[in-house]
């Protein structure tokens, strides 16, 4: 059952304040891990880790799309405050300063050290930035051959404001849409019917995934689209729908165990333990899909059950954890790059990478929180609130 503090708010969901804050928080250990996976990353550590592929593997699937319904349920909880023209301009000053001067000073340390990494690129950063970051057209072709300026991963703040425009189109169009979808929505989710949508994201898995290879380039990315805009349109509609999200705590367990299992049929075909055919190609693409939403429906059935606590901690984080996430990528490059070549263990050097990031991210952080006019680059108001909600703070 609900905590009585949500009960008595139920737009203040303090649960999904901790979901959000832990995904974002697991993005730092997740990048940090693919400098030492055979998966491909702007740089890569001397050390090869394999065994972590598994373990990553835990969260690929649905870390990203569990950012993307939260943050659907924070744009309705934001909605009930605010005329839909006001949601739009403040959606948009929240998502686009923070993208236009993350892509101009952030991420650019990123593609340089990815060129002078992979390339040998012998000149410095400045005459990196001014005639190769600042061209605005594919650059080093064929190998690696960016784009810039580019986005890397503040492309899911690029995503987020294309799902929210789009939204805020179609509600303009029809502004009862939320209500009568959503109680139709959650009608048909009733009791095991709750594990339906699935199926959604296991056929996206299947028929878009094999032709849609995941880019980030906005453009051509269907497979994510299908994936992450579905995501946010689930939240976005079961947001007020109390009897959801009972049934999602409710059955926590039952989705544990079924993730667990979709989870382990997956890996193992994954291992190669079984001869490759197409049949198996439908099978793993179908328990894939279905591992994202059982185990968003488990994430969310026990935060709602257990990550109730409200303090200092939960309103510090939240209002810190975009700021975080837009440096969180720029300073694991930096780190990593300047330890390479120094023989360090992997324990050692990842140890090095996580703390230092961590450092660069509080300190930036810190600093941006308390001059005024670097708030707005950073996703934080111009004015600090000392306490807010989910629908009231979320920046993503």
């Amino acid at each position: 059952m609900s905590t009585p503090q949500q009960a008595s708010n139920p737009e203040r969901r303090v649960d999904l304040d901790w979901v959000r804050i832990l995904a974002f928080g697991l993005l730092i250990f997740y990048h940090v891990g693919m400098l030492y996976v055979s998966w491909g990353f702007h740089i890569k550590s001397e050390h090869r880790l394999t065994l972590l592929e598994p373990v990553m593997l835990v969260l690929n699937p649905w870390r990203l799309s569990l950012l993307f319904l939260v943050s659907g349920v924070a744009s309705r909880f934001m909605l009930r405050k605010v005329r839909l023209v006001a949601f739009v301009r403040a959606r948009s000053m929240r998502l686009l300063i923070p993208l236009i001067f993350g892509m101009l000073v952030i991420v650019p340390p990123q593609s340089y050290l990815q060129i002078v990494e992979s390339l040998g690129y012998p000149a410095g950063f400045a005459d990196y930035y001014l005639h190769h970051y600042l061209a605005f057209s594919a650059q080093f072709c064929p190998n690696p051959c960016i784009v810039q300026p580019t986005w890397n991963h503040l492309w899911f703040v690029v995503y987020l404001w294309v799902y929210t425009m789009a939204l805020a189109g179609v509600l303009s169009l029809w502004p009862t849409a939320a209500d009568r979808i959503g109680d139709k929505l959650a009608a048909a989710l009733t009791g095991p019917w709750l594990l339906l949508p699935c199926l959604l994201f296991a056929a996206w898995r299947l028929f878009l995934s094999p032709i849609f290879p995941s880019t980030h380039a906005l453009f051509g990315d269907w497979y994510n689209h299908a994936d992450y805009a579905t995501a946010f349109l689930i939240g976005f509609l079961l947001a007020r729908q109390d009897r959801v999200w009972h049934d999602i705590e409710r059955q926590r367990w039952v989705a544990l165990a079924l993730g667990a299992a979709c989870f382990t049929a997956f890996i193992l075909i994954y291992a190669g333990w079984f001869p490759r055919s197409l049949m198996l190609r439908w099978f793993a693409g179908s328990v894939y899909g279905c591992y994202q939403w059982i185990a968003m429906v488990a994430v969310l059935g026990f935060a709602r059950r257990h990550l109730t606590a409200d303090g200092p901690v939960r309103r510090y984080l939240t209002d810190a954890i975009f700021p975080y996430y837009i440096v969180h990528q720029t300073a694991i490059i930096m780190i990593a790059h300047a330890l390479r070549g120094s023989d360090l263990s992997a324990g050692s050097e990842a140890a090095i990478v996580i703390a230092g990031t961590a450092l660069t991210c509080l300190v930036g952080y810190e600093i941006a929180r308390r001059i005024g006019w670097l708030r707005p680059l950073f996703g934080l108001r111009m004015e600090p609130r000392s306490t807010a909600g989910i629908a009231q703070q979320q920046p993503a």
